[in-house]
């Protein structure tokens, strides 16, 4: 249950924060909730919020070019994994200079998270997860590290990777066609809402990522539920006109 409850605020840490929040600015969160996404991506471990927006406005403005960090279009296992094993290509670094990012080191919880990165991580996603479990009631350390911080971590990892593989290689596309981003039921269930990707990718400013009523989406439902305690604002929503539009023009039909 720890491992599982630390798999759910790592997986926050990203879709609602570094990802709904910080790369696509789709809706607005007050300092408290902003502090928290910040500990939850630093649990995640997966670059600090600059680098990760950075590198996802960079996905979502260059998608499937070699100024795409993850391009699908070089493979599975490249956009799975491989990319972060090279040096990224010459594109990314000289369209990434062109492009301002200057609005999230305006934001004090970003600088500081990106300040004290390492230390954050050591704590949230390796010292937290272990010594709760062994201090409250008694787990072995073995076990509380090896399930509540490394195979959660390892899973984390491998579900947020797949919507950069998966997600854009194996689905159906109701809203574009002519893109290669798809609806992937499995990547939706791991990634707690991230796959509805073709959606995402036509209309990237949506905070739900997804037709809202409609999916099974817990990142959505957790922004609702913010909103409801008054530390979110300003949702940003696809008409449901511009939705049915988008389908029948380029839509697949599905």
């Amino acid at each position: 249950l720890t491992a599982y409850f630390c798999f759910l605020m790592t997986a926050l840490g990203v879709t609602a924060g570094a990802h709904r929040l910080w790369s696509h600015r789709s809706y607005k969160a007050k300092l408290p909730l902003r502090i928290f996404l910040a500990a939850a991506n630093s649990m995640a471990f997966q670059n600090d919020i600059y680098e990760w927006s950075r590198d996802h406005r960079m996905h979502h403005k260059y998608s499937e070019t070699d100024a795409d960090p993850h391009n699908a279009r070089r493979g599975f296992f490249f956009s799975h994994i491989g990319w972060l094993f090279m040096r990224k290509h010459r594109d990314i670094i000289e369209k990434g200079r062109k492009l301002d990012f200057t609005d999230l080191l305006d934001d004090p919880v970003v600088r500081f998270q990106r300040k004290y990165y390492k230390s954050s991580v050591v704590l949230m996603c390796f010292v937290i997860p272990t010594f709760v479990p062994w201090y409250l009631w008694g787990e072995s350390l073995w076990n509380a590290y090896f399930l509540a911080s490394i195979l959660r971590y390892t899973i984390s990892l491998n579900v947020t990777w797949l919507v950069n593989s998966a997600a854009h290689m194996y689905g159906n596309r109701p809203y574009d066609k002519y893109i290669n981003p798809r609806q992937n039921t499995l990547v939706t269930l791991g990634a707690i809402g991230e796959g509805f990707h073709n959606y995402h990718h036509t209309f990237p400013f949506d905070y739900s990522a997804s037709e809202l009523g409609l999916k099974f989406n817990p990142t959505t439902w957790f922004i609702d539920f913010m909103f409801w305690l008054g530390l979110v604002t300003d949702r940003k929503q696809a008409p449901k006109e511009m939705i049915q539009a988008r389908r029948e023009r380029t839509g697949d039909g599905s």
